[in-house]
């Protein structure tokens, strides 16, 4: 079985549905459903791939505090390998609070915690340069490891047999292009959604978005854009469209996230780009069924499953 190593961002989330207002005052609201969940770009994904039947390894940071347990304690029940998680001392673990909307959205109150803390001395070099896959999730909302450390951490990864594959949050700030830029040239797959891509870029034409960064360096570029479907292209001159199915969405939080997942987990089982576009897409869409980002996703037979039986969304171009 490969081993997958995902990096970066872990985040306990709290989540409630539907929340169409917040009560004034002290008054109270009664709503449907509150659930806790791991999360995040490296928690999330982490999560969904175990689910597939992947061997993950967590990388990141937790704080020494109940919410780190928590937290640990989710990845953990589902094998989640998390004895190099680092625990900090005095920070409080990542978190935020989700008030899901009636129709999916899913506004956000944060703290960046130990997120804002990860650093490549938390990197265990040696896991990372015997992973099969390294997954880093987060880029721009790590500050201590955006930019030099993530680069020298793909470096690491490089020096091993790993393919590389990047995530990020596309939290609005300045430079953003000149930061991210150097990990290109050490990435097999980059992996944004159409709003990250475009906020970098300040384009909109989905070819000139991946030529963008497959220009910069990156081996293959994801759009990831939701109910669009995703793109994914080279510069060997693959171009694939795959579309998202047709479902009934609750929640869109983590759904990015699971179709990484998906990718990364069909792609550790030798299938090709577009079998593994196909699982990464069903399980972006089986996670928008439920709340919270490991909503929906059982187990790999029922996502092939689902891939292979249910309607699909037009891509919509």
């Amino acid at each position: 079985m490969k081993t997958v190593v995902s990096m970066g961002v872990h985040i306990l989330d709290v989540l409630g549905r539907h929340v169409s207002e917040i009560p004034p005052g002290q008054n109270i609201a009664l709503i449907d459903e509150i659930r806790i969940t791991a999360a995040g770009t490296a928690a999330g994904t982490s999560v969904d791939m175990a689910k597939l039947g992947c061997k993950v390894i967590a990388v990141g940071a937790a704080g020494d505090d109940e919410m780190g347990n928590v937290l640990l304690g989710i990845m953990n029940r589902y094998g989640i390998d998390t004895s190099h998680m680092k625990r900090k001392k005095g920070v409080q673990t990542s978190g935020t609070m989700l008030p899901i909307r009636p129709n999916g959205e899913r506004p956000a109150l944060h703290v960046m915690g130990t997120n804002a803390t990860f650093c490549f001395e938390d990197v265990p070099q040696d896991v990372v340069k015997n992973a099969d896959f390294v997954h880093i999730g987060g880029f721009y909302l790590m500050p201590k490891f955006d930019g030099e450390d993530t680069v020298k951490t793909l470096k690491v990864a490089r020096e091993g047999k790993a393919i590389t594959t990047m995530d990020i949050l596309g939290v609005k700030q300045d430079n953003m292009a000149e930061k991210i830029l150097p990990s290109m040239p050490y990435l097999d797959f980059f992996m944004p959604n159409l709003e990250e891509a475009q906020m970098i870029t300040g384009l909109t034409d989905l070819d000139e978005l991946c030529d963008f960064f497959l220009n910069a360096g990156a081996k293959h570029v994801v759009l990831k854009m939701g109910a669009r479907g995703s793109l994914i292209k080279n510069k060997e001159g693959m171009r694939l469209r795959i579309p998202a199915y047709k479902v009934d969405v609750v929640d869109t939080t983590g759904c990015g996230d699971a179709w990484t997942g998906g990718f990364i987990a069909g792609l550790s089982r030798g299938m090709s780009f577009e079998e593994a576009a196909k699982l990464g897409s069903a399980c972006g869409s089986l996670v928008a069924t439920g709340l919270g980002s490991d909503a929906g996703i059982i187990d790999l037979d029922s996502t092939l499953e689902f891939s292979k039986t249910n309607p699909t969304l037009p891509l919509g171009d």
